[in-house]
């Protein structure tokens, strides 16, 4: 038991220094510095914290270059509100010139995204707007969560000189807007042609180069900053739809993995989802490396159980393990949620392997002591007299029924077959079953 302990032990320290090795896959070098420098960073695929961290490091890179501006190639369905506010900040926090170029859409978070950036340019055909929050079922979100999304908005199009209203139309559907395509009941998304039309794009150009040259940066040295291998990993892995999988996959495989003989794949495949989830929240900055410290102390609880009585430390393993969960995340109400999808998951997939599959948890076996003593393998609370069957003795006290006979100068403690009988009766020893011995008397 204790070697099984310490395979898995082992098997998690390489599985974790596997993955943070990944971390520092192609992770670029800071540049010197130099004139007339500009940055081209891609902003695609979903909004989330995994973005954020690469386009932290986008901005730092060209901040420590001197970079003359910052060009963001936008073309996002959107993504999480709360990335899409903190990456808002980052764009306006900077001293750089920032300019969004809506390379075919920005909806939703990339219209936030967009409307923080000094300027705004599209190519034909491209799209901005349609930014209603919505939960993570899909549903409008609450009226809290919708008037501070308005608010940013608003906020976002006075910050970069726009018109707010059209930046609230694209988030409110009461605003009525029917010339631009939005009546009321209806987000606004505008064209390029719109867009320039009321404001919200210095111009339209039909790709990144021509973007370039309207910008005076033709002679300007181009640095196209693209995400490592570590980050494409981290955003994939931050996705809001990963975090579920990866706590389901974690706990169904550890669940296989208590009905399996040792230490094998279902093992490995839970701790690696779980450890993949650290992995994923640890590049992208949202976890430290204290998360990962809390987790492994909770496993090395959690195994320390097994070898001590009690209880409690289990418990404060398991806590420890789910604090871990929730400091990583960075929402609860998601963690919550995808934790329970977790259990439940386990909880069935544990009936199905008891009462359909009628498996036994082998694990358990190890510290559960399952050995019986009953008579048939040989066990027996007192010795059973099976000599004395057949003897015959002298009651030397009545039987009533029980009492002492004498024999062969042997004292015996036994019970009648019958009733009372009298001291100073022949008796006959019919039965021994342990410390029970039966007599009869005899005529």
């Amino acid at each position: 038991m204790i070697g099984g302990a310490l395979l898995k032990i082992k098997s998690v320290i390489v599985i974790l220094v596997i993955l943070l090795s990944l971390a520092t896959v192609g992770t670029p070098f800071p540049a010197a510095a130099v004139q007339n420098v500009v940055y081209v960073v891609p902003i695609e695929e979903t909004v989330e914290k995994g973005l954020l961290a690469f386009l932290k490091r986008a901005v730092g890179e060209a901040e420590e270059a001197g970079a003359e501006a910052i060009i963001f190639d936008v073309n996002t369905p959107g993504g999480a509100v709360d990335a899409a506010d903190e990456i808002g900040k980052l764009l306006t926090g900077t001293d750089l010139k920032t300019v969004a170029f809506v390379n075919k859409k920005a909806l939703s978070a990339g219209a936030y995204i967009s409307l923080n950036t000094d300027e705004i340019y599209m190519v034909p055909g491209a799209t901005m707007g349609s930014a209603a929050i919505i939960d993570q079922q899909g549903n409008t979100a609450g009226k809290k969560a919708e008037s501070y999304w308005f608010a940013a908005m608003r906020a976002a199009a006075v910050e970069s000189g726009r018109d707010p209203t059209y930046a609230q139309a694209m988030a409110d559907e009461s605003i009525d807007l029917p010339e631009l395509g939005a009546p009321k009941g209806k987000l606004l998304t505008l064209t390029a042609e719109q867009a320039l039309e009321v404001g919200y794009s210095e111009g339209t150009v039909k790709n990144l180069d021509e973007l370039i040259n309207q910008l005076g940066y033709k002679d300007a040295e181009i640095r196209n900053v693209n995400e490592t291998f570590a980050e494409k990993l981290a955003r994939f892995l931050t996705h809001p739809v990963m975090t579920p999988i990866l706590m389901t996959v974690g706990s169904v495989g550890l669940v296989l993995e208590l009905f399996s003989p040792g230490f094998g794949l279902p093992g490995i495949a839970g701790l690696s989802a779980l450890l993949l989830f650290f992995y994923g929240h640890l590049v992208a900055g949202l976890a430290g490396f204290e998360t990962l410290i809390l987790f492994a102390l909770g496993v090395g609880l959690i195994v320390l159980e097994l070898f001590l009585p009690g209880g409690i430390i289990g418990v404060i393993g398991l806590l420890a393990v789910i604090s871990s969960f929730f400091m990583a995340s960075n929402n609860v109400v998601y963690m919550a949620i995808s934790l329970l999808i977790a259990l439940t998951a386990s909880i069935v997939l544990s009936i199905l392997m008891i009462r359909v599959y009628e498996k036994k948890m082998n694990f358990f076996k190890r510290i559960i002591l399952t050995d019986s003593t009953s008579t048939e393998k040989g066990y027996v609370s007192n010795k059973n007299r099976l000599e004395l069957i057949g003897g015959e003795g002298v009651t030397l006290t009545p039987l009533r029924p029980s009492g002492t006979i004498v024999v062969e100068d042997e004292r015996i403690d036994v019970v009648s077959e019958g009733g009372f009988v009298p001291k100073g009766r022949k008796v006959r020893i019919i039965k021994t079953e342990g410390a029970k011995i039966v007599v009869r008397e005899l005529e």
